[in-house]
């Protein structure tokens, strides 16, 4: 890992690390999404109910993968929606920063890998699926820039934006685990880590107690 990184407490549980990952890690890293990508492939998520698609593209890795679609909403699953197959498991390097960054005492059992392209956006949102609460979210930025819009415990609650630029860590725990949050805008041209632009955001959880 990078040196002695720096930190940057927004309230309580919240916690935002930029430049966590020196380039060489960022570059390490998306070679081996590269490769859960070919195991489990990148497809478009629908909204609960409408069916409307989702903005980006997305899959997993880990024992369990979060997914949506029209009939049975959100929720998490062992197996890939379109291949049936297991989702890849995560690997070695992302468990070691989740221990290294969050001091949880339980591994991570999903890794959502979110795909946004230059136009895409996600709306304000908590992350409620999983049956413990108490673990956090760890968030990792690769590529382009992002505008991030963070709020509290109420949809209504004001909110705050920051740029995360690739390599930043994020941290939802504590007070701040169900907050609202959510993507505003891509910055194209931010970053030259994805050859073909845009954005990858990894997201892992606890799903279990």
């Amino acid at each position: 890992m990078a040196g002695v990184p720096t930190e940057i407490e927004l309230q309580s549980g919240l916690r935002y690390l930029p430049g966590r990952l020196t380039r060489d890690e960022q570059e390490a890293l998306v070679e081996t999404i590269r490769g859960i990508v070919t195991e489990a492939p990148l497809y478009v998520p629908v909204m609960p109910g409408s069916g409307r698609p989702m903005s980006v593209r997305m899959t997993n890795c880990g024992s369990l993968g979060w997914v949506t679609d029209k009939e049975r909403g959100y929720r998490y699953q062992p197996l890939h929606p379109l291949t049936g197959k297991p989702w890849p498991p995560i690997p070695p390097s992302l468990i070691a920063l989740w221990q290294d960054v969050t001091g949880y005492p339980l591994d991570p059992e999903a890794c959502l890998v979110n795909f946004y392209a230059n136009d895409a956006k996600m709306g304000l949102h908590q992350d409620r699926d999983e049956a413990n609460l108490g673990a956090p979210v760890l968030s990792i930025s690769l590529g382009n820039t992002c505008l991030f819009r963070i709020g509290g415990l109420v949809r209504t609650d004001r909110t705050k934006s920051l740029k995360l630029a690739s390599g930043d860590v994020f941290v939802l725990g504590g007070e701040g685990r169900l907050c609202f949050h959510g993507v505003d805008r891509i910055y194209p041209g931010t970053s030259t880590l994805l050859k073909a632009g845009g954005r990858i955001n990894l997201t892992l959880r606890r799903v279990n107690p």
